[in-house]
């Protein structure tokens, strides 16, 4: 395994926007990858399996539901705090940020938002030491961009309601505890119930045969005639409202990982430019080579000053979920881009595990699908700016 000399670029000098906190918990994370994660990372990759002995030390260092009020075992940190958590741990490998993502904006989240006290105390300070492990439910198989379709449902029994249906696409689904599930009631209308892995008829088959997010346990929910407890239902929220809210804080950790992993290709790409020589040079003395390295910086630079001026707008309650979602789409698009060019510069190179990569080409394809896709993001900001809507 070759030693992780990753640097991070920071051409417009942003780190003079970040406080000395933000610096120290960016750069505790980023030794915590360079240390325990990039040795095993290809491995795990090449294996399809989660490397699950690193949710200890995620716990450690407060990637589970940094944002969450230290009362109830979170890190109680600001929003760029936890962007530029998201961002090493992506950095790393997209699916390690998405165990935390998943773990802290669509776990977390919710339970703290709506949950009532009693649930939070329950549930809240386990997920934050990584001593229970949550997953997401609300995508379906004929439900995914539009989850007010969904046909989960449950029907009230008594102290309990029954609950079926299924959902997919479900990230740590395999292995989690617990698991917050967005169903419809009687009435048709959207609740969110808290699940825990042992209830009869509640399973999580894993999906296989993935070439993306290999490192990432994915599976699906089944419900078949679930008896959940009355009191496991939210009870502070009601609708769609729930699930995109949810959704809007990790799409916004979804925007600083995505950059994460761009930076690792530029890194990459721009060493071995410097290194590999044809025709009596390097080729990092080419023009095309150039071109391909000087639109990397600039797109990551540019996304760099996004990110963090949307994470001082959550920070004074501002931000939009308009706004948002134009800072994950533009995050995707740009990691996206910049792994594709870096592969060109390794060339034969680039598609071994002996570089991270195509691990990052591969893993964007799935993170520009999920939390809402690419077409998704750009029609939310295209009735953002006109008022009409497209989506019908």
């Amino acid at each position: 395994m070759a030693q992780d000399l990753f640097e991070s670029p920071d051409y417009f000098l942003v780190d003079e926007l970040l406080t000395e906190e933000h610096r120290m918990i960016r750069g505790l994370v980023r030794q915590w990858v360079k240390k325990e994660v990039s040795p095993i990372i290809e491995e795990a990759c090449q294996n399809a399996v989660f490397p699950k002995q690193l949710i200890p030390g995620l716990a450690k260092l407060g990637c589970f539901g940094p944002t969450i009020p230290e009362a109830y075992g979170g890190a109680g940190l600001d929003q760029i705090a936890y962007g530029l958590m998201m961002q090493e741990l992506e950095r790393g490998d997209s699916g390690l940020r998405s165990t935390a993502s998943v773990q802290g904006s669509l776990v977390m989240f919710p339970i703290f938002s709506y949950g009532s006290e009693q649930q939070k105390q329950k549930y809240l300070p386990g997920l934050a030491q990584g001593v229970r492990m949550g997953c997401f439910g609300l995508t379906e198989p004929d439900h995914g961009s539009n989850p007010a379709g969904m046909q989960s449902h449950f029907t009230p029994d008594g102290d309990w309601v029954i609950l079926s249906g299924s959902k997919m696409w479900i990230s740590n689904a395999p292995f989690a505890d617990l698991a917050v599930v967005w169903a419809k009631d009687e009435s048709g209308e959207i609740r969110g119930l808290i699940l825990e892995r042992g209830m009869p008829g509640f399973s999580t088959p894993e999906t296989k045969g993935k070439w993306s997010l290999r490192a990432s346990a994915t599976g699906e929910l089944v419900f078949d005639q679930v008896r959940v407890p009355k009191e496991n239902i939210l009870p502070g929220v009601k609708g769609l409202k729930g699930p995109l809210s949810c959704l809007d804080s990790a799409r916004y950790g979804i925007a600083w990982g995505t950059i994460g992993a761009a930076m690792d290709c530029y890194d990459t790409a721009l060493r071995y430019a410097r290194e590999r020589s044809q025709f009596g040079k390097p080729i990092g003395g080419f023009q095309l080579i150039q071109k391909k390295l000087a639109e990397m910086i600039t797109s990551i630079t540019m996304a760099q000053l996004m990110n963090w001026r949307l994470g001082s707008l959550k920070n004074e309650g501002r931000a939009t979920a308009a706004q948002i979602s134009m800072a994950k789409r533009n995050g995707c698009q740009t990691a996206a881009q910049v792994a594709r060019d870096a592969r060109q510069i390794l060339a034969a190179m680039g598609i071994t595990g002996e570089f991270p990569v195509m691990r990052h080409m591969m893993n964007m394809e799935s993170v520009m699908t999920y939390e809402g896709t690419h077409e998704i993001h750009l029609l939310i900001t295209g009735m953002d700016i006109t008022g009409i809507n497209a989506f019908t």
